[in-house]
């Protein structure tokens, strides 16, 4: 059986966590399918974003003690899980979590980098780590930017349960809805990416991820140009143009 499962739906690449029996844990199998569908997506034009959700009740349990991420696998090579934190993060189209259910530890970690996260209200989470002598040293890289160290320091510390209405609260994710409005959340999400342009979408997530590393008198220079491509692109010809003639731009299906 394996550990993901990728559909193609709407131009949008769903990549299922598929270890129900497991929580969805992470093992050193589906972090390799993971990171090689997160692969496949981006190398497909036709995908315009990817949605991370789980099969079962849980999102992701965290890492597989029996067989974690990094650990040997038969006859393959084994992805480490900071590479599939980085991909997403790299990934030039919008990753949307879907978090269907609970998520502890390094599973937090896919919340952390994904780029807007829809949850369970009643999902609970936890950096659970500290409860067995070690810390969510990876994950931090993606969930404190969110958390800030206010919020991450009680978190991280004390392992405490908080629910998805929470998560809402400290910045940990956009949106919290019933289970059973979950599919929908999301795919409200995805239509209101698809009535962007491609392009303009993938620049915009660049944009958020870059500025903060700059400092200003370079940002704005740097944003100057990008600004200047865009408005000369093909694609933002035919944005103004829809909105002159009063129509759809060529992007969005009717």
């Amino acid at each position: 059986m394996t550990a993901t499962i990728y559909d193609l739906h709407h131009g949008a690449a769903w990549i299922t966590l598929n270890r129900p029996d497991n929580r969805n844990a992470l093992s050193a199998q589906l972090v390799n399918e993971l990171y090689a569908h997160l692969k496949q997506a981006n190398e497909d034009a036709n995908v315009r974003a990817i949605v991370l959700t789980g099969n079962g009740p849980a999102f992701c349990a965290g890492a597989d003690l029996k067989s974690p991420p990094g650990s040997s696998i038969s006859g393959e090579e084994s992805v480490p899980y900071a590479d599939v934190l980085k991909a997403i993060l790299a990934s030039p189209k919008p990753v949307i979590a879907g978090v269907n259910g609970a998520a502890f530890a390094g599973g937090l970690g896919l919340i952390g980098a994904a780029d807007i996260v829809i949850t369970d209200a009643d999902a609970l989470f936890s950096f659970s780590e500290v409860r067995i002598g070690v810390i969510p040293a990876v994950i931090s890289v993606v969930c404190m930017p969110k958390l800030g160290r206010h919020h991450a320091m009680k978190l991280f510390i004390t392992g405490e349960r908080f629910t998805g209405d929470q998560a809402v609260t400290m910045g940990l994710a956009h949106r919290a809805v019933s289970a059973s409005e979950l599919k929908a959340a999301v795919e409200e999400e995805l239509e209101m990416i698809n009535l962007g342009g491609p392009m303009a979408v993938q620049a915009c997530k660049a944009l958020v991820n870059r500025v903060p590393t700059w400092e200003a008198d370079a940002a704005f220079d740097e944003a100057s140009t990008w600004s200047v491509a865009t408005f000369q692109s093909d694609e933002a010809a035919e944005g103004m143009a829809a909105f002159r003639e009063k129509r759809s731009p060529s992007w969005v299906e009717d």
